[in-house]
């Protein structure tokens, strides 16, 4: 779902919902009788539950988080990139480049400053030259690049913090 259609829009969450997406976030794997007795409710309430986050957009997928030292992947990049010129069609442009290339993990229109910034998983500094090549030095519009080399992840996660309830729902 995109973030335009989205941004104003307040679910109706009560605190089953809320106790089902708090499951969720930590381990989408279990099944639905495994989900539901965690969240107190029963099997055919819980999936009809989860079904209409999935189809609200609430839930926007289930996906297994990998390792991507042990997968090979170990390379953290956190680049800044401003463009030359900033029309629409320009910044569209670049951001479709951007999400079809594969090691690009997390790719933010941003403002003040540059207009983007790009969370990039590679192997290694001659991955990283590859990426270089193929989405910036390729593109005339790209005036700016700025990276940043992690050299140690003290916190990652996909979890979101979720508004409580007051207990008179």
């Amino acid at each position: 779902m995109n973030s335009e259609t989205v941004t104003s829009f307040k679910p109706e969450l009560d605190a089953t919902d809320l106790r089902i997406l708090e499951l969720l976030q930590h381990d989408a794997s279990q099944s639905n009788q495994d989900l539901a007795a965690a969240a107190h409710t029963s099997a055919a309430t819980c999936l009809r539950r989860v079904k209409r986050m999935l189809d609200a957009g609430i839930i926007e997928r289930r996906v297994a988080v990998l390792s991507p030292e042990r997968l090979g992947a170990g390379l953290t990049v956190i680049t800044e990139v401003t463009l030359d010129r900033q029309g629409a069609e320009h910044l569209a442009a670049f951001e479709q480049r951007a999400i079809a290339e594969s090691s690009v993990q997390q790719c933010y229109r941003v403002s003040p400053g540059p207009d983007f910034m790009l969370v990039m998983q590679v192997a290694d500094m001659a991955a990283w030259n590859a990426v270089v090549e193929r989405l910036f030095t390729q593109d005339a519009n790209v005036r700016n690049v700025k990276s940043f080399f992690s050299v140690r992840r003290a916190k990652w996660q996909s979890q979101i913090a979720l508004p409580k309830v007051s207990p008179t729902r």
